[in-house]
């Protein structure tokens, strides 16, 4: 079979390009995704995440043409799981792409999720749904598995070749053939997991564990602030000790760290148990910005700068350091509540182009002043700045909030 495989991957952000890049490379292999400006922009081998080289080979193609996958036999899919406002899991984008994907279900297919979900969801929310649309049953006439993406945007260290995949099949038969499948394009290798429920909830484990941590040192961080010693020094102290684990504080938003918690909250809760100290962390993360519109403030009136109409400066805007992607960021929090108070804010991020009315080019070019800056994420371009550079944009005394740590010469660090 293994020959005769063609692969349809839904969904092109991300998770989906590297994953169709790396499978044509042996396979025949579609990328499928809704948006017609996506593909457009990929069969011009361009990626506007910046993520990866997209050059066009025998074997791969892009599509917005749903009957492009009626051939296909492996369908693996990619699409985002945000939450919704009130943080309950958002499974519009998973259950689409399973009808989509049960309208060509044939005997002998697989279907592979790699989309972040709840321990269950592939077997008690997408099979039906397969089975339904399909006229099909679930381990007799098409199968499954489940492989957690670990996408690291903005690490080219970190691709999708050099990272351990985790794999797991609806039973012991194509649980080998997916771990198989993917060894292929795993250097790294694979870790074939007992269930598919276990290999969910892996996914999860990996990112609470992070957003625990991390709220951690936040929560530190706000300690010794009211000390008066610096965090960043306390924790070169402590990591001195071989078993110190390595996290620092900082704005938690994203796709997954931000997002993840919050699926397991929902299935502990439908079992009866609260699960406090992941909820405590994610209050504890969300209320960071705040907390930095509060530092704001209050080193403005320390030196003597009108609160209302002051000019503030954001560097960056992502979620994250060295990549484009927006979604979930805290700075946006920033930039609302700065401006709910009066201020005028402007910020900077070289690796972003849209359309937003903050957004400005580069400020150490231009001939704007501002009474405050704040470095909020730590973009390569960002770390050669000088102190001549920020007080050149300054009124007056400088006041430099520094959230990464990234200066010497900062008023404040996080």
């Amino acid at each position: 079979m293994e020959l005769n495989y063609k692969i349809a991957i839904i969904g092109q952000g991300y998770v989906g390009l590297p994953l169709a890049i790396s499978f044509s490379k042996f396979y025949h292999t579609i990328g499928y995704d809704k948006s017609l400006d996506r593909i457009d922009e990929l069969n011009r081998e361009h990626d506007s995440n910046l993520e990866v080289e997209v050059k066009a080979n025998e074997l791969l193609s892009f599509s917005s043409n749903k009957d492009d996958i009626k051939d296909c036999n492996i369908f693996i899919i990619t699409v985002p799981t945000p939450v919704k406002e009130n943080n309950l899991p958002d499974l519009s984008f998973v259950n689409s792409a399973s009808l989509l994907v049960s309208k060509y279900l044939k005997k002998g297919d697989i279907v592979i999720y790699e989309s972040t979900v709840y321990p269950g969801v592939t077997e008690d929310i997408c099979v039906p749904l397969l089975e339904k649309e399909s006229n099909l049953v679930f381990n007799k006439d098409f199968y499954c598995g489940y492989s957690p993406e670990r996408i690291n945007p903005g690490n080219n260290s970190k691709k999708v070749n050099n990272i351990i995949k985790v794999t797991s099949g609806s039973n012991d038969t194509i649980a080998n053939v997916i771990d198989n499948l993917y060894q292929k394009i795993i250097d790294a290798g694979t870790f074939k997991a007992p269930s598919i429920k276990v290999a969910e909830a892996s996914k999860v484990v990996e990112n609470i564990q992070r957003d625990v941590n991390i709220a951690l040192m936040n929560e530190l961080a706000i300690i010794f602030d009211n000390i008066n010693i610096s965090t960043s020094e306390v924790l070169e102290a402590a990591k001195t000790k071989w078993n110190f684990l390595d996290f620092k504080p900082g704005l938690v938003g994203g796709h997954c760290i931000g997002v993840d918690p919050y699926y397991m909250i929902y299935k502990s809760k439908e079992f009866g148990y609260f699960p406090d100290l992941i909820n405590k962390s994610r209050e504890l993360n969300n209320s960071i910005p705040n907390f930095i519109i509060g530092k704001t403030i209050e080193l403005l009136s320390i030196h003597k700068k009108n609160i209302e109409k002051s000019k503030v400066l954001i560097l960056g805007y992502t979620f994250k350091e060295n990549c484009n992607d927006i979604r979930n960021t805290q700075v946006e929090k920033i930039l609302s509540g700065l401006n709910h108070l009066g201020c005028f804010v402007d910020i900077y991020d070289p690796l972003i182009k849209m359309e937003h009315n903050n957004l400005i080019e580069n400020p150490f070019k231009a001939s704007n002043k501002y009474d405050a800056i704040i470095a909020a994420v730590s973009h390569n371009e960002f770390l050669h700045y000088t102190i001549n550079d920020f007080k050149q944009i300054s009124n007056e005394n400088l006041v430099l909030l520094d959230i990464k740590s990234m200066y010497s010469f900062s008023t404040w660090k996080f």
